[in-house]
């Protein structure tokens, strides 16, 4: 391991996380998660634990996650193997991804408190944000989709977002190791593996720039979540059968489809809709009707000059026939 390539994993570390930090990395076994997990010790020593997530969704993942197990061991890095059911679909979104992606965040989490860690680390990489980025753009994201992969989200750090994929395939084969290899990751089946293979035929993006657009725009939707707080300390009301907005008629839109989209949260935090149906409730509310958001109701109470308010509650249970 290069002194130039441990310090610079350093620096972007300490941009994150305490110096003395204890740091649990999340290894699936591939070339990114090998290429952090080998980063890490060498800049932190024994305060560096490892987990890998079996999903239990391939045949070959027991495998796999004996053979990141192996890897830490001949290193001396402390190491689980963590598995447990899948949580059962909720809505329309809950598709397989999401429950993968809610399993593993849940054992990570459990892990790091079980060992005393203070972050849990993931592999994604500058490539990574360009993908994430082109994806969430042709869904028509706003401002917070298109901040792309946040550096820290809570507990979770990712110095790796400054890296390309290239780099973290080189240092691993520098090392004479083979990382696993996850056929999802070049199957068709999967947008992100189809949009990998175009960007791959493509040579004038500027992953470097792309990056700094996505950190700009993470600060944006940071400005933006800031004024919402203070904003919904001053507006928002809650009474005995609900929450009151009050809603000037000058606010601008982004800041009532977030004012609503917290009271709605408020009301029912197992409520999850997306940007655009909240998006929906509000054009619905600003034309005097009401609006549903999964189990809350939303209306206009009162209508004026200069703003109008918005009332929210349970709605009332459906009839059964």
């Amino acid at each position: 391991m290069s002194r130039a390539a441990v310090a610079r994993f350093a620096r972007d570390l300490a941009a994150l996380a305490d110096p003395d930090t204890h740091l649990l990395v999340a290894v699936s076994g591939g070339p990114d998660s090998v290429a952090l997990l080998l980063l890490a010790h060498a800049a932190l020593g024994e305060r560096c634990s490892a987990a890998t997530v079996d999903h239990g969704l391939r045949f070959e993942s027991a495998d796999e996650a004996t053979w990141v197990a192996d890897l830490c061991a001949a290193r001396g890095i402390c190491h689980a193997i963590l598995t447990a059911p899948l949580p059962d679909r909720a809505g329309r979104t809950a598709n397989l991804s999401a429950r993968a992606r809610e399993l593993r965040y849940g054992l990570l989490e459990a892990q790091a408190d079980a060992i005393g860690a203070d972050y849990i680390a993931t592999a994604h990489h500058a490539d990574d944000q360009v993908e994430t980025l082109i994806m969430r753009l042709n869904r028509g994201a706003g401002v917070a989709g298109l901040a792309g992969v946040r550096a820290t989200s809570g507990r979770i750090v990712r110095p790796l977002l400054g890296w390309r994929h290239a780099q973290l395939v080189a240092l691993v084969a520098a090392h004479g190791i083979d990382p696993v290899d996850d056929p999802s990751n070049v199957s068709d089946r999967f947008d992100r593996a189809r949009l990998r293979k175009n960007l791959a035929a493509i040579d004038w993006l500027d992953t470097d720039h792309i990056a700094a657009s996505a950190a700009a725009l993470g600060d944006a939707d940071d400005a933006i979540g800031w004024m919402v707080d203070r904003l919904a300390a001053k507006l928002c009301h809650r009474d005995t059968a609900g929450i009151v907005l009050d809603v000037p008629g000058d606010l601008p839109f982004e800041l009532r489809r977030r004012l609503v989209e917290r009271c709605v949260h408020d009301i029912d935090a197992m409520t999850s809709s997306r940007g655009s149906a909240v998006a929906a409730a509000v054009r619905t509310l600003e034309s005097g009707r009401p609006a549903m958001l999964g189990t809350v109701l939303a209306h206009p109470a009162r209508m004026g000059e200069t703003g109008t308010q918005w009332r929210f509650s349970l709605a009332p249970p459906r009839r059964s026939a």
